[in-house]
């Protein structure tokens, strides 16, 4: 396609997007009140003729967030919320920025959707305040206020699948097996689908700990009924019908990596022991998995070390359980 071409049909989408924004801010048939309590796009920004950021105030965050997305060429697509690691992609390290992820969806007909935020959140509604990073409700974002949103701005076909790197792959999980059939498909890629117990608790406990805040005030103490009903290995039962998929790797650095020689220790030292404990999570998580008879295809990698080549190698293996489940 010429660039004009390109760019013509980008500003076209832009518009259509721009419209149905106004009418989601003016909320039809509703009072102005009313209307300021629905989630809604505030905000439009062109990256790049396939590429757009998306501002969305959320009434559950009590903030505006923005949301990366891609567009395919085609028509109406169904969308893929890939969510970022442990940092939410606030300090630079995300999908768009250390990934190839634009270049290996330049030729799929599927949006997808990366919502900036939910550092050491967990990607949860917190049942306390926490003096470091507030009261997250991410959960309410994700599931209830996000996707009719994008539904409606991006004409999409409201088919939806859920993906997370990281810390935000056992959520993305956890949020599938919560709400069974919102979500066609579901991938974890190096991260820990295990919510309870000891193994659970530990890498939790960790993610918060790492960010200064207290996972106490997520679901009460270790041993809560909440942290159970957050739990995969718990909810796995609600997976069936859902296409999973599940990637982790050894933790030793290898080819997939890329590593140059000279960071191969601290390589190993750092990523090699976080991709070691997601394997641990992962291996156990497909394992309940298999014990309910409950279809999924694991992935798992005989060297690899919690780098982003891995994680693109991960999610490009991964659209053969993602892609039919969404039909894109």
């Amino acid at each position: 396609m010429a660039p004009m071409v390109t760019a013509l049909g980008f500003l076209r989408r832009t518009a259509a997007v721009a419209t149905a924004a106004l009418l989601l801010t003016a909320g039809v048939g509703v009072t102005s009140a009313e209307a300021q309590e629905s989630a809604r796009v505030v905000g439009i920004r062109a990256i790049t003729d396939r590429m757009s950021e998306i501002d969305v105030y959320s009434p559950a965050l009590g903030r505006t967030v923005t949301n990366t997305v891609l567009r395919p060429t085609g028509g109406p697509a169904p969308t893929y919320y890939l969510l970022n690691g442990v940092q939410g992609g606030v300090d630079g390290v995300s999908w768009r920025n250390s990934s190839s992820y634009a270049r290996f969806f330049a030729d799929k007909q599927v949006n997808v959707v990366t919502p900036l935020g939910g550092q050491f959140s967990n990607y949860t509604d917190w049942d306390h305040p926490d003096p470091v990073i507030g009261q997250p409700r991410w959960e309410t974002y994700l599931v209830h206020e996000l996707p009719p949103v994008i539904d409606a701005a991006l004409g999409t076909t409201g088919r939806n699948a859920i993906g997370g790197v990281s810390m935000s792959a056992g959520p993305a999980i956890t949020l599938a097996a919560r709400f069974p059939g919102r979500y066609a498909a579901a991938a974890s890629y190096s991260g820990c689908p295990v919510a309870s117990g000891p193994l659970g608790t530990a890498q939790i406990t960790a993610v918060t700990v790492s960010g200064g805040a207290n996972a106490f005030n997520m679901w009460g103490p270790p041993g809560d009924p909440r942290w159970a009903a957050h739990d995969p290995m718990v909810l796995a039962g609600n997976l069936a019908g859902t296409a999973i998929h599940l990637a982790s790797a050894s933790g030793v650095p290898g080819p997939i990596d890329r590593v140059p020689p000279e960071f191969l220790v601290p390589v190993a030292v750092g990523g090699g022991t976080v991709e070691a404990a997601s394997d641990l999570c992962t291996a156990t998580f497909a394992q309940r998995l298999t014990d309910l008879g409950i279809a999924h295809r694991y992935d798992r990698y005989p060297t690899g070390a919690h780098t982003w080549n891995l994680f693109d190698r991960e999610l490009a293996d991964s659209w053969a359980t993602i892609g039919p489940a969404l039909g894109a």
